[in-house]
């Protein structure tokens, strides 16, 4: 497929997934939410979507009890995606998750209660796992050592810059106040650490819903959950789970900016759309032609007179 527009194709394509909240035993979330068919459903999305990412990131809350099931029927379902798309997996700790579990049954080691920080080299593009979860809480914080060793890493630019993913994302939650007493504790502290590095964008889970910001001047995107959302339209809710609106995110980056697109999981009826044989008619025109046949309000395109 041609680049139609003024952009070139992006550098990097990362699929952004986050909260996937897998019970043991494939036991449905608050005994109604199908969690395995909704991320199945959504890694059919990404593989149909023909986007072909270089990395998967899981930004946290794999497990909604950290149970060892969990994580092994998880590994399961995505292994072989990723392995056909030849996609890099990148899992993040959430709050929800245990890590010592977490850390043998995703990766093989010995099992580990230390913070579960990680670095991965996606051809040229440098993504930190960074783990903000407490043992034993739901909100999030960072000790000095991986702060440290964070400013180490960042220390040494990467050639095509680096993607932060951490659960708790560093912003304000203005629909959802109640998830200010879930947050990243001391958020300053790593805002000294990233501000002037290459960082050139922050991945994050843990709202349950879609939400973008910006820290330390770097852009912040939350994905939504695979397994329920929260309807930020309740007032007379403090919070209020709903198992619809479930999407993950598709990251493109270009040598000087970062696109994130949501994509609502679930499929749709279609109201209107044309078939991917139109390329060939559309790679087959100039410039001027395209303009004047998809632009031009008079066009036989726009007004129907094609037969269409």
């Amino acid at each position: 497929m041609i680049q139609v527009g003024q952009y070139p194709a992006p550098k990097h394509v990362i699929a952004h997934v986050s909260d996937t909240h897998f019970l043991g035993g494939k036991k449905p979330l608050y005994g109604t939410v199908d969690t395995d068919a909704h991320l199945v459903q959504a890694l059919q999305q990404i593989e149909r979507s023909g986007a072909k990412p270089e990395a998967i990131v899981f930004t946290g809350d794999l497990a909604d009890l950290g149970e060892p099931d969990a994580y092994s029927r998880l590994r399961k379902l995505v292994e072989p995606v990723a392995a056909r798309l030849g996609a890099t997996i990148v899992w993040v700790m959430g709050n929800h998750d245990e890590r010592a579990d977490y850390s043998s049954l995703l990766f093989d080691e010995v099992g580990s209660d230390q913070p579960q920080d990680r670095v991965y080299n996606i051809n040229g593009l440098r993504i930190i796992s960074f783990d903000s979860t407490v043992p034993g809480y739901h909100h999030g914080e960072v000790t000095d050592a991986q702060l440290a060793w964070l400013a180490d890493v960042l220390a040494t630019p990467s050639p095509d810059g680096t993607l932060l993913a951490l659960h708790h994302p560093p912003i304000p939650t203005p629909r959802l106040e109640a998830m200010g007493m879930l947050e990243l504790l001391e958020q300053g502290r790593l805002e000294d650490v990233v501000r002037g590095t290459d960082v050139r964008g922050i991945l994050a889970g843990h709202l349950h819903y879609s939400t973008h910001s910006m820290f330390a001047g770097i852009p912040v995107s939350v994905a939504s959950a695979t397994c329920y959302t929260l309807d930020l339209t309740r007032d007379d809710r403090v919070l209020s789970g709903v198992d619809f609106g479930q999407s993950v995110n598709l990251v493109h980056l270009y040598d000087d900016r970062v696109v994130h697109s949501i994509v609502p999981i679930g499929d749709s009826a279609e109201v209107t759309g044309f078939s991917s044989d139109a390329w060939v008619q559309i790679e087959a025109m100039s410039p001027e032609q395209r303009l004047e046949m998809f632009s031009s309000k008079t066009s036989s395109f726009n007004t129907g007179a094609n037969g269409e």
